[in-house]
């Protein structure tokens, strides 16, 4: 079975540039591209179709559009486009688990909807909590840059890309994401692994003098080394950048503007009373300047 990258429009610009993105990783994986629109069964009254199979008609227009644009920028690439009759979420959602062929989902950080302080939209962050593949939010370029700028860098320095590890519970499906990202790409890996003091500091209420600091930082970029042990001999050709630093998530956040992706993990819950995101993914999203491909995991 072919693999098939899904990218989420619905004509704003900042989805058509993930669109843009999500055909540059397709072609990297040698997959097709399914472009999802989302378009409720109930309407806010303003639409007059007498059919309701007529419903996604304009919806298919806007798709056929970005179609044309994205196959035009890039040849080869088998462009496909389907209405879903949902809720943007729900029906986002219900793709990714009904496409048995679906390597990941492509977002823009924001859509039509929504206030425009937001960084990231309601609908980007609650996809990304509950999709059942990885998602990726793209954020829109500025207006000094092109649509290319969201997709790798023009600098001509080695592509990077970051993944964030919890060198306590390392989780294999995000580190097996981030080395094949890497491998797709011939780009170093940076493992980011951010710590916090020990909570026996704050109930004392004093800061550790230098030498526990480091003999603190010293036994996490051990256990960061454990954790990556087995990917990397899996993956002997990748360069590793191992980076233990005090503060998880603003380690993911800082010197990360150039980096071609940022992947961080989400622990799939087992019901919807718990947080879908946690608060490292969820300040990661909303902060990050790269794109996020948040991957779900045990």
């Amino acid at each position: 079975m072919t693999p098939a990258v899904l990218a989420g429009v619905d004509g704003s610009p900042e989805s058509t540039v993930a669109a843009h993105w999500a055909a540059g990783e397709a072609l990297r994986r040698g997959a097709s591209l399914r472009l999802l629109h989302a378009w409720p069964w109930l309407t806010d009254g303003r639409a007059s179709f007498a059919d309701p199979e007529d419903l996604p008609v304009a919806a298919q227009r806007m798709l056929a559009a970005v179609a044309e644009e994205v196959g035009a920028r890039h040849p080869g690439l088998t462009v496909q486009t389907d209405v879903v009759l949902d809720a943007a979420v729900d029906g986002l959602v219900a793709a990714t688990e009904a496409a048995e062929d679906a390597d990941l989902l492509v977002l823009g950080s924001r859509g039509l909807g929504g206030f425009k302080g937001l960084l990231v939209g309601s609908v980007s962050m609650a996809v990304a909590g509950r999709a059942a593949v990885p998602v990726v939010v793209v954020r829109q370029p500025g207006p000094e840059t092109g649509a290319e700028s969201a997709t790798e860098s023009a600098t001509g320095a080695v592509p990077e890309v970051v993944v964030g590890v919890d060198a306590g519970a390392p989780s294999d499906t995000v580190l097996d994401f981030a080395f094949r990202e890497a491998e797709l790409r011939g780009a170093r890996l940076r493992a980011v692994h951010g710590w916090n003091l020990p909570a026996s500091f704050a109930v004392v209420g004093f800061l550790p003098s230098g030498t526990e600091t480091a003999q603190l930082q010293a036994a996490e970029e051990k256990a960061l080394a454990a954790a990556l042990a087995g990917h990397r001999a899996r993956y002997p050709q990748i360069e590793v950048v191992e980076q233990a630093r005090l503060g998880a998530a603003r380690t993911l956040v800082e010197d990360t503007e150039d980096a071609a992706l940022l992947v961080v993990g989400r622990r799939r819950r087992p019901h919807d009373l718990a947080p879908r995101l946690g608060r490292v993914t969820h300040a990661v999203l909303h902060h990050a300047h790269p794109p996020v491909a948040v991957v779900p995991h045990p």
